[in-house]
């Protein structure tokens, strides 16, 4: 059993306690960050523009919708997201520590559980829908090289929703992506510059396209009215909202997994709120041109699946071309959404046995459990699947946006986040309060939910939550976790002054600390001097709690 823990050298923050920390886990050390402005707008842009928000705009059309409350809804929801991204963000960037130990100061050490397993779950469920989008990427590539690849006969039965070429792109899709997933943070920001140079080329010249081929063209999506009304239109823009929200569900609560890595000033983090709203529209309405191309040109139902738009082409090479561009855009997003997600909870979870590279791997192998390609199945089934998760993520979400910035004012003791017996404590490990928030942001969509698990379950009214489920969960979690901090106030986890990391490594002696800007951040006078010295102020500051 001992050759399968993960390397456990003394930790600054834990005494090398196996259980709440490991080397990853601990605050990124100063000299190893590495992420400056041009690393995160290259890492947005590379995960905006993906087959994922391509297919959420256009299927938003699919359901009886038009293009212009696509577009509408894709803004707002971006806007919304946009700042609790920027908010959770700022925290990863204060405090150089992940999501999973950032949520102790919120949750509890052993409560902090519910928000990473549900994190954990959608990572994983991305992670496989992310690989069977560069699956389809693979086929059209292979078809575009070996026609007769996309002919070959199929020995899987087809109640199980694959063929055997689709099945064999999604084995090599995923073979090739095992090399990225061993990779270390700081070494895949250059993946996600290539990719945000590359990729966005490829959809402006499918936008171009999309333009001139259909410059003649009658029938366009774009002269088309809303095939709804009534109350059936209003409940169907709230649940392609939540759609939407839940499609980035996971950063909004998992940013800090990348911010950590941050060199630059916290401030830096409201760039995303002018940013992601205008990418991510740009990027719907090339989806929304391009399916418009696609009925206009070939016919048959609304191409929303991007590769089935491409597989019509006739010149092999471009359809080869926007393929790979596709299929790097999967890449690049499974890494930085999905698998590193996934691997920072399962660390969390297990900090003796799995660190970074083992999470990923374990990530990428569960993929295979959960059919992704019954998921993409049709539009209707892609929505309701994104709903169904973004119902737990929004009360997380609130919980910790809440916590930091409102109930403590941006100040944490970050040593007391690495021990069990320090201030987060609460009771037995568990903040009630945090619990009985989550519960009450996530009850009220239950009906919903159980209905497009099983049809046959009818809600009623009651399922009308559930299409509003991000936005009513967040709301009212934020508003029930508010109210129980004031009134129970937890007084052992409020410090005087915020203790970040660079004060502990100061301590001990880590190189890059002297010198950093108050964001970073340690004020004159406020920084340790000899390694017993950090060692005693650390342990003070866990008695006190």
């Amino acid at each position: 059993m001992l050759r399968l823990r993960v390397d456990q050298p003394k930790s600054a923050f834990a005494e090398g306690n196996s259980r709440w920390t490991n080397a990853d886990l601990d605050p990124v050390p100063p000299d190893k960050r590495k992420w400056g402005v041009t690393s995160f707008i290259a890492y947005w842009i590379s995960d905006a523009f993906n087959a994922a928000t391509w297919q959420f705009a256009s299927s938003i059309i699919a359901v009886g919708l038009t293009w212009r409350e696509s577009l509408t809804i894709v803004a707002i929801s971006f806007l919304i997201m946009s700042f609790v991204i920027s908010f959770n963000g700022a925290t990863g960037v204060l405090y150089h520590a992940s999501f999973p130990v950032l949520a102790r100061a919120s949750w509890g050490f052993w409560g902090s559980y519910v928000a990473i397993i549900s994190r954990c779950i959608l990572a994983i469920f991305w992670f496989a829908i992310q690989t069977m989008n560069g699956a389809n990427t693979v086929r059209v590539m292979l078809g575009a090289i070996w026609p007769s690849f996309l002919s070959l006969p199929n020995s899987i039965p087809a109640d199980q929703g694959i063929a055997t070429n689709t099945m064999i792109s999604f084995f090599l899709f995923w073979l090739a992506q095992v090399p990225f997933l061993l990779m270390h943070p700081n070494t895949l920001r250059w993946l996600f510059i290539a990719k945000s140079l590359i990729v966005p080329t490829a959809f402006v010249a499918i936008l171009i396209w999309s333009f001139r081929s259909t410059a003649n063209q009658p029938g366009s999506i774009f002269a088309q009215s809303p095939s709804i009304t009534g109350p059936a239109y209003s409940w169907a823009y709230l649940a392609s909202m939540t759609s939407v929200l839940g499609n980035y569900a996971t950063l909004s609560v998992n940013q800090a997994d990348f911010s950590r890595y941050s060199r630059v000033s916290v401030k830096w983090q409201i760039l995303y709120v002018p940013l992601l709203p205008l990418v991510f529209t740009f990027i719907s309405f090339i989806g929304i041109a391009a399916s418009s191309a696609g009925a206009s040109l070939y016919g048959g139902p609304l191409q929303w699946d991007p590769m089935s738009l491409v597989a019509e082409w006739d010149n092999r090479a471009a359809r080869f071309f926007a393929a790979f561009a596709f299929a790097l855009a999967a890449l690049g997003v499974n890494i930085s959404a999905n698998s590193l997600s996934a691997a920072n909870d399962l660390m969390a979870l297990a900090p003796a046995y799995v660190n970074i590279r083992r999470g990923q791997v374990i990530c990428a192998l569960l993929s295979w459990c959960l059919v992704p390609w019954e998921i993409l199945a049709s539009a209707g089934s892609f929505l309701n699947f994104m709903s169904a998760y973004s119902i737990f993520l929004g009360p997380i979400a609130a919980i910790l946006l809440v916590d930091f910035w409102i109930i403590h004012r941006g100040k944490y003791d970050v040593l007391a986040l690495y021990q069990y017996g320090g201030r987060y404590r609460y009771t037995a490990g568990i903040n009630w309060r945090a619990w009985v928030a989550f519960g009450v942001g996530v009850a009220p969509s239950l009906p919903g939910l159980a209905n497009s698990v099983n049809a046959a379950v009818d809600p009623g009214v009651g399922g009308h939550p559930y299409q509003f489920g991000w936005l009513l969960g967040f709301s009212a979690a934020s508003l029930v976790y508010g109210g129980l901090t004031w009134v129970w106030r937890p007084e052992e986890t409020f410090v005087m002054r915020a203790v970040r990391p660079d004060e502990v490594y100061a301590g001990r002696g880590v190189f890059g600390v002297e010198g950093r800007d108050e964001e970073g951040a340690l004020a004159e006078g406020e920084r340790g001097g000899s390694e017993e010295e950090g060692k005693e102020m650390g342990k003070e500051k866990v008695i006190e709690g």
